[in-house]
């Protein structure tokens, strides 16, 4: 069946919901280590705090995408009822998350929040595959860069913005937390809304109905289903996995390291609890990750340009050498005002990140199982993270001094092994149909 062409007002009327999302796991990136830190964590015990993200991730996305891919309904569609249902939970979250009062309340709340993220974000990937064509998926998915790095702006310029407004504490937390989530709380839902209102899918062809009531939805089917997707998967997806495998551990240990690194390097404290100090660093370190959110949504869409001149490969790697050499410039900048050229590294590799992946891999799976791929290649995000939840905080304290400055000069160098991982990959340019011609699997 030959998709409708959409004009580039209906792309971003059908991503807005991606801003809310990206809000949401903003939140999560860039406040609530900060949280714990208020809370009494120790730095070696963050990495664990954090483990709700890739266990809800690796849970949660190919069941999701695996259920969606047998679900439909006239009057509510494929994707839509998923992340709709995942938005809701992550408002209601959002609204709770600043009455927390302890570490456990915290780390609690947070697996709730990880379960609305994740539930509402895969849909939404299979949600493009599913209604733009191959000319058009790769300003698809770069919009979902451009609204994650707007999203992300705008959470880390509350944080900036918000400490200088809502003065003092409510409860064991400053004011300021409140008013940033519950600006989230009204994104999450709000943004969501209106691509459902203003997007409809496209229903199923005859085939897929009848394959959908041949082997309909049950309790065992997402599991078969990402067994034996897992099993047929694409030479290009394992590829991929190398990849991730270093890209998102490096990531990791940036989020849960940037505010403290900067509160070291420039502020020369290491007084995480009660201190003003640190607090002004948390506030600069936010509007440090708000530049670079801004760098994304500013290139995401030049970057199509290029995947198409060149390859989604070469653009790849390039991308992740500047946010490698970006970070590792990072930890030894004592200005900071330094920190912005810097960061503008990781801004580029960050909009490559969230889109250009998703073209390497999207014309070598079968249209009919785009939702349970999107959750696997989540899982290809969420191991990494996983595994550096477990570890890093044994290598932080035993070999990095429990330095946060070390740990993004250790990012920096798992940034540049990824870029040298992306030119092994076997990929070509994308051709006049814009499809991506991969080896072991491509068209």
């Amino acid at each position: 069946m030959t998709k409708p062409r959409l004009t580039f007002s209906q792309i971003i009327n059908m991503n807005v919901g991606f801003f809310g999302i990206q809000y949401s796991f903003g939140l999560q990136q860039s406040a609530v280590n900060p949280i714990y830190d208020f809370l009494g964590a120790s730095p070696d015990e963050i990495p664990l705090l954090n483990l709700a993200g890739p266990m809800t991730g690796l849970l949660i996305q190919p069941i999701i995408g695996a259920m969606s891919d047998k679900t439909w309904s006239p009057r509510f569609g494929r994707r839509k009822p998923y992340f709709f249902i995942g938005a809701l939970m992550c408002s209601l979250a959002l609204l709770v998350y600043p009455f927390s009062s302890a570490l456990w309340m915290a780390a609690g709340l947070l697996w709730i929040l990880d379960v609305g993220n994740n539930t509402a974000m895969e849909p939404y990937r299979a949600f493009i595959a599913d209604k733009l064509d191959a000319s058009q998926q790769p300003t698809g998915f770069q919009a979902q860069s451009f609204f994650t790095g707007l999203g992300q702006t705008l959470v880390n310029l509350s944080l900036f913005i918000f400490p200088m407004i809502f003065l003092g504490k409510t409860g064991a937390l400053p004011t300021w937390v409140y008013a940033s989530f519950f600006l989230g709380a009204v994104c999450s839902i709000g943004s969501v809304w209106w691509s459902m209102k203003t997007t409809a899918e496209i229903p199923p062809t005859e085939e897929e109905l009848a394959e959908m009531k041949a082997s309909p939805l049950n309790i065992f089917s997402p599991f078969i289903d990402i067994s034996k997707a897992i099993k047929d998967m694409p030479k290009v997806m394992w590829q991929l996995a190398l990849v991730y495998l270093f890209q998102w551990y490096a990531l990791f240990c940036y989020w849960q390291n940037s505010s403290k690194s900067i509160a070291q390097s420039v502020w020369k404290t290491t007084d995480y609890q009660d201190n003003p100090v640190y607090n002004e660093a948390v506030g600069w370190t936010g509007l440090v990750n708000g530049w670079y959110n801004i760098v994304m949504f500013l290139v995401a869409f030049s970057l199509v340009y290029f995947a198409k001149k060149y390859s989604p490969k070469l653009v790849h790697a390039t991308c992740l050498v500047l946010a490698g050499l970006g970070f590792l410039a990072f930890a030894t900048i004592e200005n900071k005002y330094l920190l912005f050229p810097a960061i503008t590294g990781f801004g580029i590799g960050w909009a490559s990140m969230m889109g250009i992946p998703y073209l390497m891999v999207v014309s070598s799976i079968p249209k009919e199982r785009y939702g349970v791929y999107m959750g696997i290649i989540n899982m290809m995000i969420v191991i990494p993270m996983l595994i550096q939840t477990l570890t890093f905080g044994y290598i932080l304290k035993n070999f990095l001094d429990n330095d946060p400055s070390k740990a993004i000069t250790f990012a920096g160098v798992l940034l540049l092994i990824a870029a040298g991982a992306t030119m092994l990959m076997k990929s070509g340019k994308i051709g006049e149909n814009q499809e991506v011609m991969m080896s072991g699997g491509g068209h």
